[in-house]
């Protein structure tokens, strides 16, 4: 299917690997120049022919100076993908195990990147009548299932998404949101991720966790969702045959949410 995407510009965060990666490799495909932004810039990343940017963006100024590098580079912006997110890491235990500086370090990174992201984007996505997608997470419905600052800064991401479609989409900005259960990234399968932490604090193999996982929250397809899939989904929101698709937040979560 052709998307109408050829030649329109897009910035998109966290884009080393896992969902990120997979959203720039689902609109260079459609023709999309991308400036993607990762720690690493990792060999997959590089021969996604993108234009890769290193850049920390929990930091208060790295937002805007990502911005700053795709206008540059790109001569203005069409579509901005909110994906970098995390801070899971350590983040096994209930709510009195976590510390002021744990919540300030897991909002700065899911939440704040993303509002600092938009307020530098914001002139040029009005100008060109642009669009941008949020990446949340099925958490954000479920806070119980993952460690509380994560899904409560997932919460207010959803919710910043739908506050900017009010106000902007009258301007012809579009504002969506994707909301993902279970992916098969690093989060889950890496052996120093959340998943082989959560493992070790259950007292399990990761393997034996990871393969469980989606019978375990109620994923109907009985497997997690793959980066693609989440890409593909993206990479529609953000086209012109999404068009009257604004302040929708998408769950691609193979049906572990049951509620409507």
């Amino acid at each position: 299917m052709d998307l109408r995407l050829n030649d329109k510009t897009a910035v998109v965060t966290g884009a080393g690997k896992g969902i990120g990666l997979a959203v720039v490799e689902a609109l260079t495909a459609e023709g999309v120049r991308v400036v993607a932004a990762s720690r690493t810039v990792t060999p997959a990343l590089k021969a996604t022919g993108a234009i890769p940017v290193q850049v920390d963006l929990s930091d208060a100024e790295g937002p805007r100076r990502l911005i700053e590098t795709a206008l540059r580079e790109l001569g203005g912006l069409d579509i901005l993908v909110n994906n970098v997110g995390g801070g899971d890491g350590g983040a096994v235990g209930g709510f009195l195990s976590f510390e002021d500086d744990i919540w300030q370090a897991v909002f700065e990174l899911n939440l704040f990147a993303a509002v600092r992201a938009v307020r530098a984007a914001l002139p040029s996505l009005i100008e060109r009548s642009g669009t941008i997608v949020n990446v949340s997470s099925n958490g954000a419905r479920v806070p119980h299932a993952g460690p509380v600052p994560y899904t409560a800064a997932k919460a207010a991401l959803t919710a910043f998404g739908k506050a900017l479609a009010e106000e902007f989409g009258p301007q012809g900005v579009r504002v969506n949101t994707v909301s993902p259960g279970p992916v098969r990234t690093a989060m889950w399968e890496d052996p120093n991720g959340y998943g082989a932490e959560l493992a070790a604090s259950m007292g399990i193999p990761h393997d034996q966790l990871v393969a469980g996982l989606p019978d375990a929250v109620g994923m109907l397809t009985g497997r997690l969702v793959e980066p693609t899939e989440v890409g593909a989904l993206i990479a529609y929101l953000a086209s012109p045959l999404a068009g009257s698709t604004v302040g929708a937040d998408h769950v691609i979560d193979g049906g572990a949410i049951k509620t409507a």
